[in-house]
């Protein structure tokens, strides 16, 4: 049972035009190809602690009831007209650049596939739902800090719009876990994912891994055909790859953009569709620190803040190399030539829309986004305070002009005077203050539901990362 309906459930919005569920499972198809059928684990308790309805609405869920929710959702009743039993995806994958032939889905698998608004093809993923065979040593279950810090990152992102999976379920399950990055015993949980995709590079190399040529083609099919919208053809290979490389540059710009570090870019961290996903242990950057880290164990920094898009860029090349086994070289290198240019202009039109004012011309924004991001090194100056303070192109704000009127914010502030505003600052949110979520945030949001089961503090700040979502896409006048 819900110890409160109103804290479980307090985002639920009316729609209009209520969207039918549309199931539609073009992964039955692949067979045995790229996934095993699985059990979920059967959970002592199921105690709803989050439902996203505002994301089940694109896809027909937000109707069921809080019983129906926790049987498709804790006990993982089938969806109807959906895939009869969950599938824990087989993968292989670089992590910290070392390949790992003993990957998979090793606490999560595939429940259900559906149609959105937009006829995107979804899926419903899970994470701490029990042993696969893909679990090696594990448990196969998730803290319910973890599943509480996914739901922190996913928000945070898709409000600064970041192409991100939102985390739509967690069911607190009543096991106690031992973890050695949290104080044990601990809480577990059950989370669901609602994303564009399950299908990872490391899907890919697994197949190359095995020398299947056959499994190749027709991953590669699927993958343009469900995610691209194109027919397959002789070329296949290097347009998916294409795709996947204009995609992760702007991932990596979107993640600059947004002071994130994700924390474990390892090859099978990276989705088909480059939409960010598994938040682990990720944080966001008090400073535009290039060589701020996420990972207590990146010891070298590979995944730090500045490194992404290198390291995004290393796991595309990945793909690459699996799929020369079906493409010519040379249409593959071309498609990933592509990447720095493609990175470079998502980068300025992610700044751009963050700091809100229209693009000119990409030797004008190239120059404006260099000094915005040499201006926040040198002063040491808070990313989202920054943003949020220069927000349309000027300083609204006065009062705050002393912080920025050192010597390291003068070729930012003489470019930005040429910019005009893209939105306007009607929103509530604009007379407060910036919104954001570092790492001793998310631990005082933590601590009352560790401590008194108070739910509060999370309700409140998922409200108010999305009223700065909406204040962001305030469109000027």
């Amino acid at each position: 049972m819900l110890a409160s309906s109103a804290k479980a459930t307090p985002y639920r919005r009316m729609v209009p035009h209520p969207q039918p569920c549309r199931p539609d499972t073009p992964v039955s198809a692949l067979g045995g190809l790229i996934a095993v059928p699985v059990a979920a684990a059967a959970f002592p308790e199921t105690v709803l602690r989050y439902r996203n309805d505002r994301a089940a609405a694109e896809v027909g869920l937000d109707g069921l009831d809080d019983a129906a929710w926790i049987a498709h959702f804790g006990r993982f009743a089938p969806l109807p007209g959906n895939l009869p039993e969950p599938l824990a995806l087989k993968y292989h994958g670089h992590q910290f650049r070392i390949y790992n032939p003993q990957l998979g889905d090793g606490r999560g698998f595939l429940f259900a596939q559906l149609r959105d608004r937009a006829g995107r093809l979804m899926d419903l993923g899970t994470k701490g739902s029990g042993q696969t065979p893909y679990s090696r040593f594990g448990d196969g279950r998730l803290t319910l800090k973890g599943a509480v810090r996914e739901i922190l990152a996913a928000e945070m992102l898709e409000a600064l719009g970041v192409q991100t999976s939102r985390a739509l379920s967690v069911i607190e399950t009543g096991e106690q876990l031992t973890r050695n990055d949290e104080p044990s015993p601990t809480r577990s949980a059950v989370l669901v994912r609602l994303s564009h995709g399950h299908i990872r590079i490391g899907s890919f190399q697994r197949l190359a891994h095995a020398n299947d040529a056959d499994g190749l083609h027709r991953l590669t099919t699927y993958a343009l055909e469900q995610y691209y919208g194109e027919q397959a053809g002789a070329d296949a290979p290097a347009r998916l790859l294409g795709h996947v490389a204009a995609g992760a540059a702007r991932l990596a710009a979107s993640y600059i953009a947004a002071g994130f570090v994700h924390g474990v870019l390892n090859s099978d961290n990276i989705n088909i569709t480059a939409e960010s996903f598994d938040y682990g242990p990720w944080r966001f950057a008090p400073h535009f620190d290039p060589q701020f880290t996420a990972a207590y164990f990146d010891h070298a920094g590979l995944y730090a803040f500045g490194r992404q898009p290198e390291a995004i860029q290393w796991d595309v090349v990945q793909l690459a190399i699996a799929l020369s086994q079906i493409a010519e070289r040379d249409a593959l290198v071309t498609a990933l030539e592509r990447f720095p240019a493609s990175y470079d202009a998502a980068l300025a039109e992610r700044m751009l829309w963050r700091l809100g004012v229209i693009q000119q011309d990409s030797a004008a924004d190239g120059a404006l986004v260099l000094a915005l991001e040499q201006a926040l090194i040198d002063s040491g100056a808070s990313i989202d305070r920054f943003f949020f303070d220069w927000s349309g192109g000027a300083l609204r704000d006065p009062a705050r002009a002393p912080a920025y009127a050192d010597e390291a914010f003068a070729g930012f502030r003489a470019l930005i005077a040429g910019y005009r505003p893209a939105r306007d600052h009607a929103h509530p949110y604009w007379r407060g203050e910036p919104c954001s979520m570092l790492i001793d945030e998310v631990e005082a949001i933590w601590a009352p539901i560790a401590e008194a089961d108070d739910w509060t503090a999370l309700y409140a700040r998922i409200a108010a990362i999305r009223a700065m979502g909406e204040a962001l896409t305030g469109a000027a006048k």
